[in-house]
Formats: structure tokens, C-alpha cells, sequence
């Protein structure tokens, strides 16, 4: 848990602090303060400062505090804070506070009237004391992860006591930035570096908020090149992983990014399992590299068995083979039948209840049916074909781009 843009304007005392621009962003963690003396900011901040224009010592006219914002963008500042009143900067500009919407930094309005002392004490210390219980919070998890802990009942009484909720089902999922190579073969390593950071920084902070989102929610956790979270038990991966993903991936770019997701544990003394089994998954899911972006250990079985095929092209052409004959180009929906024989196989072979998850008559199931078993030259009632097509659907599901588009 870190403090974000939003905590700040939460303090008791900045209540005259107003947020003009972008309010989608304000889950940003803030590192530190920082007040601009100089025409830019690029070659002072580190990323996830939240800087402070006074415009006393440096006038600060519509064109710079353009240039602010576009500079506060590409360093990864936390948030821009413009004071404004009779004596320096009178009004944030429209053009100002319609750029930092469209590039999400958000922008802070303070009246001269609120002293700059008062309000650098009151988020330094703030600061101070949220770093304190995250680092406890994150000792807490970081033992019950590795298993190196005294005793469960003395990390119950600490967690407690900081608020972590331990009790109930939990998942973990791990996720990790592949390719990083793609960054230091295009920058010189000190901006590379700077990027992977930044990058890391924005993907945490978008867990966050994620994660916050969701019921009894726990801080990520960073080990190593893993970011870590622990979900709840009753979390469903297709509809709440796969748009996560997708919103993450864009903001990983050159990298790629895969996660994990272990099996439900109801102890935290698991958890160190739960670890185990998220990291195997992740590293079948940087092997097979599915759309979606995760593997389930759930889904570990066979596919272990396949990664452990050095060749990729194997398995692609056992896929092809099997399922090539059941995909209809030419058709509105080529991929129909594939979907028929997935559910089919999903059902246990019930045609009923795949006529029911696919939402159509049980005529026009048969019908398909007679055509699957006519175009791969194979009986639905022989145990090798619906083994062989089963483990070819598990390929084709990880790897099918559009999950939602099934008729």
C-alpha cells in the first residue's frame, strides 16, 4: 500500500487543494515532493515525484507550464501541483488543464493562501509513516510467501494489528516483465534503465488500484522480477484476469508481460504453495505464450507435458492437424465448430447441456456434430479423438485472441 495522489488530497489541512485533470491517474504512488525552480523538470525528477509550480522565482507563462506537463508525462511524475492567486500564476490555463487530461497526469490546484510549509510537513509525514506500515505490511507477506516466519499465531497478532486480512480463500498470481532486452537494445542503459523502472513503478500502481478495487484486498508484493498479489479464492480469471491484462500489456510496451495463477488456499500458512504453483504457471505461460497473457495451475496437467516439447512447431502442427479440417473460412463464423466440439467436450460428451452452454437448439447441435465427425474423418464416440481434441482445444483456447467472440 503506498500513498497515492488521491490520499494526499484526502489529508486533513489540503482540503483547499483541488484536482483539475486527470482523475484517472490519481492512483499513482507519490515518492517524494518536489518544488520546480527551473524552466523544466526532466533533468531534476526520477519519476513519481509530485511536483509543486510556484512560479516565485521563475515566471510561469502558458507555453512553460504546457511544457511542464509534457515533461511531467514522459518523467512519470506522480501529479503536477500549480499554486495560483494575485501575486504570480493568477489561473491555470484551460490549454494546460486540457493537456494533462488527455496525457492522465494529474493536475493540482493550490491557493497561495494554503503555505507551502504546511503542506510539504503534512505529505512528508504522511509519507513517512505509510512507508513504515508498508514495509511492515509487506514483511508480513513476504515471510508467509517464503515460509520463513516464526509462528503463524505471531503473524496473525501483527497482522492484526496492521490491518492485513489474512482469513479466507486466496490465489496468488505473479506476473513478470519479459523482454526486457527490447529496452536496453533501443536506449543507452542509464535511460533503460530509467524506463524499466518507471515501468514497474506504473504497473504496481495499477495492481493497486486493481486490487482495491476487489474485496479484502492486500498489497503487491514485490520479489525479485515477480509482482505478486494475493487475489480472492472467489476470483474468476476469464472475466477479471483478461481485461487486467490487456490494460497492462499496453502500458508494458516493448516488454511483454505474463502472469501466473496458483490453485485456492484457505491458510496463509499456503501461501508459500500457492507461491510455488503461481510460478510454475507462469512459466508455462512465457513458454506458450497465450493471448490472455496468464496460465491457471488448474490447467497444469497436459500442459506441463507440453512444454516440456522444445519445439513449438510440434505442437502447432498436432493442433493444425487435428483441428485444421474444423475451421471453416469461408463460412460468417469460421470457427463455429471449434466451439461446438469445445463445449461438447466441456460437457462430457452431454449433448443437452452443450446445446444449453452454446445457446442453441439441440437440432442444430446435431447438425454440427454430423459435421464435425464428417470434415476430420473421425467418431465423436472414439476416446482418442476426443482426447486428441481435447488437449488441441486447451492449445487453441490459450492462444485464440478473441476469448469473448463465441457464438
Amino acid at each position: 500500500m503506498s500513498l497515492t495522489v488521491e490520499q494526499i488530497l484526502a489529508l486533513p489541512g489540503l482540503e483547499a487543494m483541488a484536482l483539475r485533470a486527470g482523475a484517472r491517474q490519481c492512483h499513482r504512488s507519490v515518492r517524494w515532493s518536489y518544488v520546480a525552480e527551473n524552466e523544466g523538470i526532466a533533468d531534476w525528477v526520477m519519476g513519481g515525484e509530485l511536483v509543486f509550480v510556484t512560479g516565485i522565482n521563475l515566471p510561469r507563462d502558458e507555453a512553460n507550464l504546457l511544457r511542464l506537463v509534457r515533461e511531467g508525462e514522459r518523467c512519470a511524475i506522480a501529479g503536477l501541483v500549480i499554486l495560483t492567486g494575485e501575486a504570480f500564476i493568477r489561473r491555470i490555463p484551460a490549454s494546460v488543464v486540457a493537456l494533462a487530461e488527455a496525457l492522465g497526469v494529474p493536475l493540482i490546484e493550490q491557493p497561495y493562501a494554503l503555505k507551502m510549509v504546511i503542506v510539504t510537513h503534512l505529505i512528508g509525514t504522511s509519507l513517512v509513516q505509510m512507508a513504515q506500515v508498508r514495509r511492515s505490511r509487506h514483511d508480513i507477506l513476504g515471510q508467509l510467501l517464503s515460509g520463513d516466519y516464526p509462528g503463524l499465531a505471531i503473524v496473525r497478532q501483527r497482522a492484526a494489528h496492521l490491518q492485513v486480512p489474512l482469513d479466507g480463500p486466496r490465489r496468488v498470481l505473479v506476473m513478470r516483465l519479459s523482454n526486457q532486452a527490447a529496452v536496453f537494445a533501443h536506449s543507452p542503459p542509464p535511460e533503460a534503465e530509467r524506463q524499466l523502472q518507471h515501468c514497474r513503478q506504473a504497473l504496481e500502481d495499477q495492481l493497486e488500484a486493481w486490487n482495491n478495487a476487489h474485496p479484502l484486498p492486500l498489497p503487491v508484493v514485490s520479489q525479485g522480477d515477480l509482482l505478486v498479489l494475493l487475489l480472492a479464492g472467489d476470483l474468476d480469471p476469464r472475466s477479471q484476469l483478461a481485461p487486467l491484462y490487456r490494460d497492462l500489456l499496453g502500458m508494458s510496451a516493448p516488454m511483454t508481460l505474463f502472469m501466473g495463477l496458483s490453485t485456492v488456499v484457505h491458510d496463509p500458512g499456503q501461501y508459500r504453495q500457492a507461491l510455488g504453483e503461481a510460478r510454475q504457471a507462469l512459466e508455462v505461460a512465457e513458454q506458450l505464450r497465450p493471448a490472455h497473457g496468464f496460465c491457471d495451475f488448474n490447467e497444469l496437467g497436459v500442459l506441463r507435458l507440453l512444454q516440456a516439447i522444445p519445439d513449438r512447431r510440434i505442437i502447432d502442427t498436432f493442433v493444425r492437424q487435428t483441428l485444421g479440417p474444423l475451421q471453416e473460412p469461408g463460412r460468417k463464423q469460421p470457427q463455429t465448430l471449434l466451439h461446438t466440439l469445445d463445449a461438447l467436450l466441456q460437457e462430457n460428451g452431454n449433448a443437452l447441456k452443450a446445446a444449453l452452454r452454446l445457446g442453441i437448439h439441440r437440432n442444430t447441435l446435431n447438425q454440427r456434430l454430423q459435421r464435425i465427425e464428417q470434415l476430420s474423418e473421425q467418431s465423436l464416440d472414439d476416446p482418442l479423438f476426443r482426447m486428441n481434441a481435447s488437449v488441441a482445444l486447451l492449445v487453441w483456447r490459450m492462444a485464440e485472441a478473441q476469448l469473448q467472440d463465441r457464438p
